[in-house]
């Protein structure tokens, strides 16, 4: 590593495809308190919480073999303390002598932490005011604005930190992480009140194909206005995500088996027959309803499996999997 590398104004990761970290900065290592036996040849979520292994995977490992390279993915890494510390990550794939490595370079989110300091040090300030004689009605008014002030800004940063962790950066729809939730939230309106709703697993049909013939910018085109099909097939209550690569997800509130079959017919009629420019794109769709039985990843593991049943039977089809269970029968 370059002299001015190991001491630059952020921190740096190498990393192998596999998540092996083969180099760190000092500057990393100042910042998070550990030394390079601490980090070198080990795996990068060691330092991550459970929560953020689930983004890495499902955000930063689909975009790095996809595109190559991603831009501000926000995460918290945990120091040599256990402390949770908040990062903007950036990494890029290049091959070095044959072999995959993945530059990284954490930049800390401090700004947040910044305001919740000025908050507490301005709510200090009206404490303090109120025991000070010298101090005047029009101070405690102007730190009564910037109380405001700091509080809306707070705010604010809150819901574009929320918004990033939840959103597919490339297609605008939510991603499996707001899934993954919105299903837990499902189940248990389901244990309360009874009230039925089915899932969607959609894959794109010979996906790969299509970034390997027409180029990875046709395939980010496919991507975008599929999700706008999507999008316009679902009612308000109806949750459409990108779970990840070319799998879309849907959560279908109030619909059982019969009427999921003929939406996801309509869907998938409705995409084959898109104007799709130089290409023909068809999709695979897997569908299950919840029943009491059920969990969360039951529930995706007999979507997945009539999805999987889709493609063998030759794509392009809608599968319940009641039809491969009466098939059983």
């Amino acid at each position: 590593m370059k002299e001015r590398l190991k001491y630059a104004p952020c921190g740096y990761i190498s990393i192998t495809h596999e998540g092996m970290v083969t180099d760190v900065n000092h500057t990393f290592l100042d910042m998070m308190g550990y030394t390079r036996e601490d980090l070198v040849h080990k795996h990068i979520e060691t330092i991550m919480s459970t929560a953020n292994k689930l983004i890495f995977h499902s955000y930063f490992y689909p975009y790095i073999n996809l595109y190559g390279h991603v831009e501000e993915l926000y995460l918290r890494l945990k120091d040599s303390k256990g402390e949770s510390i908040p990062y903007i990550f950036n990494g890029r794939r290049f091959v070095l002598e044959g072999v995959e490595i993945i530059d990284c370079v954490l930049v800390q989110m401090g700004k947040r932490i910044d305001y919740e300091l000025e908050l507490r040090s301005a709510k200090k300030q009206i404490e303090d005011a109120y025991w000070e004689k010298d101090q005047t009605l029009v101070k405690l008014k102007q730190i009564h604005m910037e109380i405001e002030q700091k509080q809306q800004e707070l705010i604010e940063i809150n819901t574009i930190l929320v918004e990033r962790s939840n959103t597919d950066k490339l297609t605008g729809l939510k991603n499996r992480r707001f899934f993954q939730e919105k299903l837990e939230e499902q189940i248990i309106r389901y244990r309360k009140m009874e009230e039925p709703f089915s899932i969607y697993i959609i894959d794109i049909d010979y996906f790969k194909n299509v970034n390997d013939t027409w180029g990875h910018q046709t395939g980010d085109y496919v991507l975008e206005n599929l999700a706008e099909i999507l999008t316009s097939h679902t009612h308000e209550k109806d949750i459409v995500a990108r779970y990840g690569g070319e799998e879309f997800v849907m959560i279908l509130p109030n619909m059982e088996e019969a009427e999921s079959k003929i939406k996801a017919e309509n869907l998938r009629h409705a995409i084959a027959n898109t104007s799709w420019e130089m290409i023909n794109i068809t999709v695979s769709i897997g569908i299950a309803t919840f029943n009491p039985k059920d969990s969360d990843i039951t529930i995706m593991a007999k979507a997945d499996q009539a999805l999987y049943a889709s493609k063998e039977n030759g794509r392009n089809r809608v599968t319940h999997i009641i039809d491969i269970n009466e098939k059983l029968l």
